[in-house]
Parts: structure tokens; C-alpha cells; sequence
């Protein structure tokens, strides 16, 4: 038996929204064969598994239902905002793809990533909101589609939806990597409103960084037998 932490990561207004997360603190404990299978039975869009924490950072594994990542957005920011809140805060999360720093303002917890460490995404820009909000998910195992509209290009607030069919993603509630390629791709502050009320908030950072920040909140804790 383990403990499994359930989290909502990018909170909107008044607690709206949120993507589920899962996060095995004691990570070790569940084997890497066995690691894929864990995040299809829980069914979130990632789960986390923190493998060491020491000198400041964490070293974590990112499972999808159907795939390990090399980087994603919501897993790093809430474990992040989990580690401090258990008394473990870090600087740093150790992915595969690299280094993710990390630090709070406020009440959002940021990262700091490379446009190069997300997976493939394709963006596609939509005229209106109501064109977003009309979509609906292609078969699973098709290629995943970033769609979005801006809502106010003036103060840089946009809608979006990430239907992640081809990692086994019917629709992501709130997508940290798709928002740092729209942090690179469109170069100054945004406000992302994504799913049914989550919210994202994203800035350049230095030397072609791009840095995500949100609210998290506690859904649950308890055992899990893996």
C-alpha cells in the first residue's frame, strides 16, 4: 500500500475547474513496470510518481492511460505546490526532458520550461470562443488538436481546448505544456481559460523560456494498492 494524493491544478475563479492530478509521493514504492498500468486504472490525465527528493529539487516519472512524458505542465506545478505544502518545498523538478525550476508567488505556483521539451501539439486558431466551445473529441488514437480563440486580445485573454486523443486524452481539462508553446508562440502575458472553468496563467521567461503559472487545491488522499 502507497498514498496517493488527488490535487486540481489550475484553479479558476472561485475554485472552478481544475485538472485532476494524482501524485505517489513515495514513488518508489511502485515499480517502473508496473507504473503504466497505475495511471490507466486511475484514469487522470497524468500521474505522478516522485521518485527522490534531496538538495532542493525532485526527481519524478509522468504517466498518461497511455504513455510516460518526457514533460508536462499540471504534473509539474502541482507537485510542486504538493512537495511545499507537505514541508518538502523544491526548486527544481528532474524530468526527462531536463530541469523544470520552480517557486510560488502569491497563491499560483509557477514553472519555467522549453518550448522544445512538449510533445508534438498542433495549434490551431479558431475566429471566435464559440467555435471552441463547439468542438468535440475525434476517436482516440487520432492527433491530438490545441484549439483556440481569443477572447480579448487587448489584455491578452484567450479560450482554449486540448483534445490529447493521440496520448490517451479524450479532453484535457487544463494543459500547462500546450500553454507554454502558446507562451512561445505568441511572445508577451496571457490568460488562458481552458475546459470547463480552469485557468492558466503564462509570461516569457529569460533565454527563451516560457513560464506557466495556477492555482491548486486538495481533492483527496488515500491508500492505493498497486
Amino acid at each position: 500500500m502507497t498514498v496517493l494524493h488527488v490535487l486540481r491544478v489550475f484553479l479558476g475563479p472561485g475554485s472552478s475547474g481544475g485538472n485532476a492530478l494524482g501524485v505517489f509521493v513515495d514513488g518508489s514504492k511502485i515499480p517502473k513496470r508496473r507504473r503504466q498500468a497505475v495511471a490507466a486504472d486511475l484514469g487522470f490525465s497524468e500521474t505522478v510518481f516522485v521518485d527522490d527528493v534531496s538538495n532542493g529539487s525532485a526527481r519524478i516519472a509522468i504517466f498518461t492511460p497511455g504513455t510516460e512524458m518526457r514533460f508536462a505542465g499540471h504534473p509539474t506545478i502541482g507537485t510542486s505546490w504538493l512537495l511545499n505544502r507537505l514541508g518538502k518545498p523544491v526548486e527544481a523538478l528532474r524530468v526527462p526532458a531536463g530541469e523544470v525550476k520552480t517557486w510560488r508567488e502569491g497563491d499560483l505556483t509557477w514553472i519555467r520550461a522549453r518550448p522544445e521539451w512538449v510533445h508534438a501539439i498542433r495549434l490551431v486558431e479558431y475566429a471566435t470562443r464559440g467555435e471552441v466551445d463547439a468542438l468535440v473529441p475525434s476517436p482516440m488514437g487520432d492527433q491530438g488538436i490545441y484549439a483556440w480563440a481569443w477572447e480579448d486580445p487587448g489584455t491578452g485573454q484567450l479560450r482554449s481546448r486540448y483534445f490529447g486523443t493521440d496520448i490517451g486524452i479524450a479532453e484535457d481539462e487544463a494543459t500547462g505544456a500546450a500553454a507554454v508553446l502558446m507562451g512561445a508562440k505568441i511572445g508577451r502575458p496571457l490568460t488562458i481559460r481552458q475546459g470547463v472553468g480552469s485557468e492558466l496563467h503564462v509570461r516569457p521567461g529569460p533565454d527563451g523560456t516560457v513560464e506557466v503559472g495556477g492555482r491548486c487545491g486538495f481533492l483527496e488522499t488515500r491508500e492505493y494498492s498497486a
